[in-house]
C-alpha cells in the first residue's frame, strides 16, 4: 500500500477581538486523485509560548475509511490513533505559523 500524499489545501485563522483569547482555526489537507480523493481537516489552537496544537485530537474530520489487519472496519476510537499519526507526520504547524506571520498575528 502506498502512503497518502496529502497536500495543504488551506488554513483558516480566526482571531477574536481581545488579547486574552487565543488564535484558533482549521486546516485542510487532501490527496488529489481522479478515482478516490481523500481529505482530512481539524481545528487547531495557538497556545502561549508559540505552541500550535490540535484543538481536539479526537475530532479529525475525514472521508478516509481505515481498516484493521484482517480487513475489518476500525471504530472511530481505533481510527483516531491512526489519524493522529497522519496529522503529526504533516508539516501543518509550519503552514499555520506561516499564515499567522502573513496576517501579522505572529512576529
Amino acid at each position: 500500500m502506498t502512503p497518502l500524499q496529502l497536500e495543504h489545501l488551506g488554513t483558516q485563522v480566526t482571531r477574536m477581538g481581545d488579547a486574552c483569547s487565543p488564535t484558533v482555526g482549521q486546516t485542510m489537507w487532501a490527496c488529489r486523485s481522479d478515482d478516490r480523493p481523500a481529505g482530512m481537516a481539524w481545528d487547531w489552537i495557538h497556545l502561549p509560548r508559540g505552541i500550535v496544537t490540535m484543538a481536539d485530537p479526537m475530532s479529525v474530520v475525514t472521508n478516509l475509511t481505515l481498516l484493521g489487519p484482517e480487513g475489518e472496519l476500525l471504530t472511530e476510537l481505533e481510527s483516531a490513533r491512526h489519524l493522529n499519526c497522519i496529522v503529526h507526520g504533516l508539516p501543518w504547524q509550519d503552514e499555520v505559523e506561516r499564515l499567522m506571520v502573513e496576517q501579522r498575528l505572529l512576529q
